[in-house]
């Protein structure tokens, strides 16, 4: 849509003085070789600038724009370079011709949206991309959204392996930048996204040593005697739980003794939507995880739901928060000096292995999506002394064992 008279006349070239003296440069009318004006084009210090007329996506609001020609010397270049706009607006193809915020700016609106729609992103979520978007904040943060290249991208990959990290946190980093630029783009501050095909890199997953169940026991009898923690017993419990499940910390935490079906024998983790994938998943009982679960039954507290209620609740029912502070004092007494929550769900899924269940259901179990993928990766390592046992367990067959002699 061409500039109407109205808009024109507001956007007419003006003379600014001041002291008297000085002159601003002002936009001066584009003329062809009659002497005439060309609709929509001005020039200014020898820049050629186009007048067009704009739709803002978001609000529909049509605005009268200014946009330098970039590379543009000459009337004949400024003339084409107008109909080229003019035909990219008609396609809805129209690059972006408003000045685009610095990615720090824009960091700080990404953050502020999603603090302000409950239910967006988790708060654990927010938390992880903050740190990470700190990183690219001092790479490449005074830069404007529209100026990032594929290179910048690159080079900060390559200034982050220097820096010693490994390649999957380097991808996820990579995730998170891309998480702010695609928001950036559905806003319309960019036309294309700067990590458009880029390849993730490769890498080894470290393989985790297998925590043995001597220690997990040791480090819930020094809880259970109390000398380390008020709340040893339901902390016994929790980390016995884990072990025996595999859910993850704070999902743990949520558990409801609806979340237990008795004549199904399962246990639903995630049914409050707030697990990593915000998918529910059923765990099927097995012989400890039905025993330690009637046992913490006979316990259960009557005042209520929850598998861990908080010793804080008062009159409310509230679960407990966390148990990281009561781990940090069980593990120094038991003298354990590498002891996590992840190596229980760890140690779940490497016995599961070690059992002979089949990827998939383990995968179904503790809630990845991928089908197994990565157990065979991370998780498939077994003990020594489980390879030895299952090496007896081959068997060629008697013809091949009758044709070696």
């Amino acid at each position: 849509m061409q500039a109407t008279d109205m808009e024109s006349k507001r956007l007419k070239p003006h003379k600014v003085v001041g002291n008297g003296q000085h002159r601003r440069a002002t936009y001066t009318k584009v003329c062809d070789q009659r002497k005439r004006p060309i609709r929509g084009l001005w020039v200014r210090n020898g820049r050629f600038y186009a007048q067009i007329t704009v739709e803002e996506p978001v609000t529909g609001i049509k605005r009268v724009r200014r946009v330098p020609l970039e590379g543009v010397t000459t009337e004949p270049q400024a003339v084409a370079k107008l109909q080229e706009l003019l035909t990219q607006r008609r396609k809805g193809a129209l690059p972006v011709l408003k000045r685009t915020p610095k990615f720090s700016d824009y960091a700080d609106q990404y953050f502020n949206y999603y603090e302000q729609v409950r239910d967006a992103k988790r708060e654990s979520t927010l938390y992880t991309e903050k740190i990470i978007i700190n990183h690219w904040r001092e790479h490449l943060g005074h830069i404007r959204l529209d100026r990032i290249t594929r290179a910048l991208v690159n080079s900060y990959i390559a200034k982050r392996q220097g820096a010693g990290r490994c390649g999957r946190t380097v991808n996820l980093e990579v995730t998170c930048f891309r998480n702010v630029m695609r928001r950036a783009l559905d806003d319309n501050w960019i036309t294309v996204l700067p990590t458009q095909n880029l390849r993730p890199l490769k890498w080894t997953p470290q393989k985790r040593s297998l925590l043995a169940w001597e220690e997990i026991n040791r480090l819930c009898t020094v809880a259970e005697n109390g000398e380390a923690s008020k709340n040893g017993r339901q902390f016994s419990d929790y980390v016995r739980l884990m072990a025996f499940c595999g859910s993850r910390r704070d999902e743990t935490l949520r558990l409801k003794w609806s979340d237990v079906d008795w004549p199904q024998k399962q246990l639903t983790i995630g049914a409050d939507g707030m697990a990593k994938n915000r998918k529910a998943r059923v765990v099927d009982f097995n012989p400890q995880l039905e025993k330690h679960l009637l046992t913490m039954r006979e316990r259960k507290a009557p005042d209520s739901d929850w598998l861990f209620p908080s010793p804080q609740r008062g009159a409310q029912d509230l679960p407990a928060k966390s148990f990281v502070e009561t781990m940090r004092l069980v593990r120094t007494a038991a003298g354990l000096r590498r002891f996590g929550f992840h190596d229980l769900r760890h140690y779940f899924i490497s016995y599961c292995v070690m059992a002979g269940i089949d990827f998939m259901t383990i995968a179904k179990w503790v809630g990845h999506q991928d089908g197994g993928i990565l157990i065979g990766k991370v998780y498939g390592h077994l003990s020594n002394e489980h390879a030895q046992r299952q090496a007896q367990r081959v068997n060629f067959g008697t013809t091949i064992s009758e044709e070696a002699r």
